[in-house]
């Protein structure tokens, strides 16, 4: 059968009871249909990069699906009639990744044992590289002090103004 991996935001203002309850529903449409799920993920709520549906935060859930199309397009057509599901995705692939996927490796390498983020909680900026002369900047921030106020031209014909 072929393999898939199937995204669906929910509303923010859903309990995270719903979300696994909506999340179980799809499911079972999927073993029904004959597949199976092979990983399930909560992501949780992360914050949008744009407002969908007057929501700047949503409920990830992720899906490892091992079935054929007409499940998939069964679980699509139920997540449009859901009011409570903004968004889905859903995408062929050769192969399952093993393991967590690469937003759960992502939260474990960003926070460590203290709970905050290492990079805010280190002060250095690591390794700029050879970042060149930083002396001239190519006519940027330098100080102008140096020069007097600006002349304006005078166009010919017109009268000489004193002040």
């Amino acid at each position: 059968m072929p393999l898939y991996e199937h995204v669906f935001l929910a509303r923010q203002d859903v309990s995270a009871q719903q979300v696994e309850e909506l999340t179980a529903q799809l499911k079972g449409v999927i073993e029904q249909l004959g597949g199976k799920v092979t990983k399930l993920e909560q992501w949780g709520v992360k914050t949008l990069s744009y407002r969908l549906r007057k929501n700047r935060k949503a409920h990830f859930t992720f899906m490892n699906v091992d079935a054929p199309s007409a499940a998939l397009n069964e679980v699509e057509r139920q997540e449009r009639l859901n009011e409570d599901v903004l968004r889905y995705l859903t995408i062929r692939v050769e192969a399952h990744e093993e393991g967590p996927s690469a937003m759960l490796r992502k939260s474990d390498r960003d926070r460590d044992d203290r709970g905050g983020f290492r990079d805010r909680d280190r002060g250095d900026r690591g390794d700029r590289g050879d970042r060149g002369d930083r002396g001239d900047r190519g006519g940027r921030g330098r100080d102008r002090d140096h020069r007097g106020p600006r002349e304006e031209p005078v166009a010919e014909g017109a009268p000489e103004t004193q002040e």
